[in-house]
């Protein structure tokens, strides 16, 4: 490996600086306006990505930044990388794309699991052109859509269908993208040398090309301005079109520097990141923000958090591996809550984080009453490069307080117009309505210009779509999405409101509330819930255990559904949409067992009712069964079922 003493590297201009580090502890807004003294331009000098890797490089060297486990076993050895290695294999990897004809302009799209190779995926695809996480769960078409939306040149994938299927997935997209010209195949860790095989035309080995390269510099000699657009983001859940947000290397680095300020991380700090690397809060707040300061990153096998032996070992885990910090979604703390300490000593922890949703207060009460840990609480966005407040540690706010905004940014809440948009009215201290930003960190707005319509308010705010009030210690506080909110006989429901009181029943571990069609009021409250292993409680139990606890009248929920699992998002957010399907089709459900009833119908001879999507109710009506009454059956059902404000769609079979 080529000597990096030098303080310069001879591809790019700038010396060598130094990592990021804190300048002071924030425990108020005041220590933020105290670094605020200084204009921005000389608190960050630093322009990319790539140079946060090249100065944590040199400052760190031999230190582990990369810790990957193999398994979920504590008892197994993990593979380390120091931050020397890092930046060699970025160099190799940005160059590797360099000779494949990447320049700024090309996407690099990236389908791989929690894997080492994931970092030299972004942050070498940063420094040769424009990187595109790709979640592995979308279908064919989405990702074909969404790599032919970014012109993707080069896919690098995972040589094993363990992880989602990712390797099959990869060989039928390249023929589908027009422009893709190569597919790198990583290999698993661990895999034995030409375990592969021989490789199809215009697939290439990603270590074998990678290692051929240069490892002290970037061969294309490219200077990189904070500008120039560094990665795009997929913001459209699991369905809708192709919406992607672009990141400059500005943003990105902004999101990393005030990360470090206002959680004052430091070289001293081990994490593990259990976030998936195509989204925003595993790559902006957990990565590129710890690595710029000298943290070293533990990730959690190829199947991160959703692996069942990570989980159920995780605090045995932390007793090993001795993180400082704890970062997981409201979901994964709750199925935490249900993993026994057993003797493991997690005292290493100090600062205790979660974001991405709203974290109810029964389930803060119980990590801290069952761990000593105060769940702190940020926000963050794909809008935002990933994170837009923060709740530092040594700060203790209550369940919804989302902390301080960060250095250098503006933030504001207005009221919500007729239509659930943000207005040019600015609300008092204490009151809920719109959170708008305008901060360094703010996209550069989507590919396609005709989403941005929707995204900034006339006078150039980013409308977020996030409920929530100011405190009189100037911190954020969330109560939701304004999309979330039920919309009963034009009164607005805070579904927040419904969730914490159903939360506070000791045997539900989840819930979520939502809007099910009716045709006299548009949406009636009702909400879904887990139990707590070996739990138990009835509907009607935890429906009255709500009302009791919900003081204004229409919030109250007209049902409550014990289910299974909430389906979730692959960063482990509570997906809404499929929840409003679900309680469409169970109100649909209730007016075909009714018409049913009415014509002495037997059960064996109902319709059955299925939901497509997230957008439409299919009630399928079999002849044979229902006989002559079939067409009677089929017109009383679609007259009942129009005036529901959900689509739906009768049919015989």
């Amino acid at each position: 490996m080529t000597d990096r003493n030098d303080r310069h590297d001879n591809d790019y201009a700038t010396p060598v600086g130094a990592p990021f580090r804190p300048a002071r502890p924030v425990r108020s807004l005041a220590d933020i306006q105290a670094l605020e003294q200084t204009p921005l331009a000389q608190a960050l000098t630093v322009r990319s990505t790539y140079e946060i890797f090249r100065n944590a490089g040199h400052a760190f060297g031999d230190k582990t930044a990369l810790t990957f486990l193999r398994t979920g076993n504590p008892d197994d050895a993990p593979i380390r990388w120091s931050y020397a290695e890092l930046l060699a294999r970025i160099h190799q990897t940005a160059n590797l794309l360099h000779g494949l004809g990447v320049g700024p302009n090309d996407a690099v799209a990236v389908l791989l699991p929690g894997c080492l190779e994931y970092h030299l995926a972004l942050w070498g695809g940063e420094a040769a052109g424009i990187v595109q996480p790709l979640n592995p769960l979308l279908t064919d078409e989405k990702l074909v859509a969404l790599m032919t939306a970014a012109r993707a040149k080069v896919l690098i994938a995972y040589g094993s269908d363990a992880e989602s299927g990712m390797w099959s997935k990869a060989l039928r997209l390249r023929g589908q993208v027009p422009g893709l010209t190569t597919l790198l195949r990583v290999a698993p860790h661990d895999e034995a040398p030409g375990a592969a095989g021989a490789l199809p035309e215009g697939v290439a080995d990603f270590e074998a090309l990678r290692a051929a390269q240069p490892d002290d510099r970037l061969v294309s000699g490219r200077d990189i301005a904070s500008s120039d657009i560094a990665a795009y983001f997929h913001t459209g859940g699991t369905t809708g079109a192709p919406k992607l947000a672009r990141h400059s290397h500005g943003a990105q680095v902004f999101t990393a520097w005030a990360s470090v300020q206002v959680a004052g991380m430091n070289e001293h700090g081990i994490s593990i990141n259990g976030y998936p690397l195509f989204h925003v809060a595993g790559v902006l707040p957990a990565s590129l923000a710890s690595l710029s300061a000298g943290v070293e990153v533990v990730i959690p096998t190829p199947s991160l958090l959703r692996n069942k032996q990570v989980l159920a070992n995780y605090w045995k885990l932390v007793a090993k591996y001795r993180p400082t910090s704890l970062s997981a979604v409201p979901t994964v703390l709750a199925a935490l809550a249900n993993v026994p300490l057993d003797g493991a000593d997690i005292s290493s922890i100090t600062y205790c984080r979660t974001g991405a949703a709203v974290l109810s207060p029964e389930l803060a009460a119980r990590f801290e009453r069952l761990f000593g840990l105060h769940v702190h609480e940020s926000l963050g966005m794909t809008e935002m490069a990933g994170i837009s407040t923060i709740t530092p540690p040594g700060v203790d706010g209550p369940a919804g307080c989302v902390g301080f905004r960060l250095p250098y940014m503006q933030m504001r809440v207005v009221a919500l117009d007729e239509h659930g948009n943000a207005s040019d009215r600015e609300v008092a201290r204490g009151e809920t309505g719109m959170v708008l930003f305008k901060s360094p960190n703010v996209f550069s707005g989507f590919v396609d210009p005709a989403d941005n319509a929707k995204a900034f308010t006339a006078d150039g705010w980013l409308a977020t779509g996030d409920l929530g009030w100011i405190d009189s210690e100037e911190r954020l506080n969330l109560t939701g999405r304004s999309k979330d909110l039920i919309i009963r006989s034009g009164h607005n429901i805070d579904p927040k409101v419904i969730e914490d009181a159903l939360s506070a029943h000791p045997a539900v571990q989840v819930c979520a509330a939502v809007g099910a069609p009716d045709a006299y009021a548009g949406e009636l409250p009702v909400v879904f819930a887990t139990l707590v292993p070996g739990g138990a409680a009835t509907e009607d139990e935890l429906l009255a255990f709500t009302a009791a606890r919900v003081d204004e009248a229409p919030a109250k929920p007209k049902w409550v559904a014990l289910v299974d699992a909430l389906p979730m998002t692959n960063v482990g957010k509570i997906y809404k949409p499929e929840l409003r399907a679900m309680a469409a089709s169970r109100v649909v459900a209730a007016t075909v067992a009714e018409l049913c009833a009415e014509l002495g119908l037997p059960e064996a001879a109902r319709p059955s009712v299925t939901h497509e999507g997230e957008s439409l109710v299919r009630v399928t009506i079999d002849p044979t069964a229902t006989g002559a009454q079939a067409a009677n059956l089929a017109e009383r059902l679609q007259k009942a079922l129009e005036p529901l404000p959900f689509k739906t769609r009768v049919a015989t079979a």
